[in-house]
């Protein structure tokens, strides 16, 4: 049994709290918020303990412990974790500034410290096998990658106002699954948006509806649109075309079921919101980690591929502002922290 600790009772601790609580390999210690209130809440619910930070990071209680606190305490919570000889599963990103997040990665010397972020659209059922189809040739070289993330309602203004913008937060995911599916780490990035939703979007230096294209080394092209408002549920799906197929991981709908009419068939339509459609990779997430921890295998995303994904979002959202492709820069790292 593995012994975890999760920092951060929020919604998302919510989801991971269930998650540990009904995982049969983890020893769920307990749970640690800065609103002692709602930690003692989410403990409850889940048999489970509501501590302290102090007890959170004690490497004599505790084997692992997964990050879910607000954004501006993730490199100071994997720093710690770092420190003391924990493993560790993050929410991304590592620190909205790519700086920080650097920083705290290059202090961190990973050596036989399981570290993962959790870009948890690697571990969708659809996106896995398709990814394994690819690199195993069945479509060819790869020419062009289609991606679609679209969001049923716009998020509030005040979590847009601290997301970093829809490349950070929204796109972010696909620019890590680009790289993910295809094993190439994109070389310049193109990105232009609008705003159809509400003006004060645009009064946040933001955008809700967008398209980017990244170009590869090998000269494959990505193409990722993304919007945050669509009004008839939520929507990804991938397309890659290669020189000898396509690979296509489609719409996923809350059903199959089609009744037919006279001139007219109706379907099941999508789920009502992102976390719908993507909870089980949550669960999946947790599972890749925990059985990493136990047979003390290779894990990822790792610290490294986090911030990778982070740079394109960084050049991303650079081409935004100014119209104009830009060069992507990956982060130097020391040997330490491949």
């Amino acid at each position: 049994m593995i012994r975890f600790a999760l920092v951060g009772a929020g919604f998302i601790g919510s989801v991971h709290a269930g998650n540990l609580a009904a995982h049969p390999d983890v020893d769920f210690v307990g749970v640690a918020d800065i609103d002692p209130t709602r930690s003692a809440s989410l403990a409850r619910r889940h048999a489970t303990t509501a501590i302290d930070l102090d007890q959170a990071f004690d490497p004599d209680s505790v084997d692992a412990v997964l990050i879910a606190s607000s954004t501006d305490t993730h490199a100071e919570h994997l720093r710690r974790a770092a420190t003391v000889g924990l493993a560790a599963l993050c929410e991304k990103p590592i620190d909205l500034d790519l700086d920080r997040a650097v920083a705290v990665v290059t202090a961190i010397d990973l050596d036989g410290r399981p570290m993962m972020v959790d870009f948890n659209r690697r571990f969708d059922r659809d996106y896995t096998q398709l990814r394994q189809a690819v690199r195993a040739g069945e479509v060819g070289g790869v020419e062009l990658v289609q991606m679609t993330t679209r969001g049923p309602a716009l998020p509030p203004l005040e979590y847009l106002a601290v997301s970093g913008g829809q490349m950070r937060d929204q796109t972010v995911h696909f620019f890590d699954l680009a790289r993910w599916i295809t094993g190439e780490d994109p070389e310049t990035v193109f990105a232009t948006g609008s705003v159809f939703t509400d003006p004060r979007v645009s009064e946040l230096g933001d955008v809700d509806t967008s398209v980017v294209t990244l170009r590869m080394p090998s000269g494959a092209l990505v193409a990722i649109d993304s919007a945050r408002r669509i009004g008839y549920g939520y929507d990804e799906r991938i397309e890659v075309l290669g020189s000898d197929g396509m690979i296509e991981a489609g719409r996923r709908h809350v059903g199959a079921v089609s009744r037919y009419h006279a001139g007219r068939v109706v379907g099941d339509g999508m789920h009502a919101g992102w976390f719908e459609r993507v909870a089980p990779t949550y669960r999946s997430a947790l599972d890749h980690f925990v059985d990493a921890l136990a047979q003390r295998e290779t894990l990822g995303p790792t610290l490294p591929e986090a911030l990778k994904a982070q740079a394109i979002a960084e050049a991303a959202t650079r081409s935004l502002r100014t119209g104009i492709p830009q060069p992507i820069v990956y982060p130097a790292l020391s040997a330490a922290t491949h």
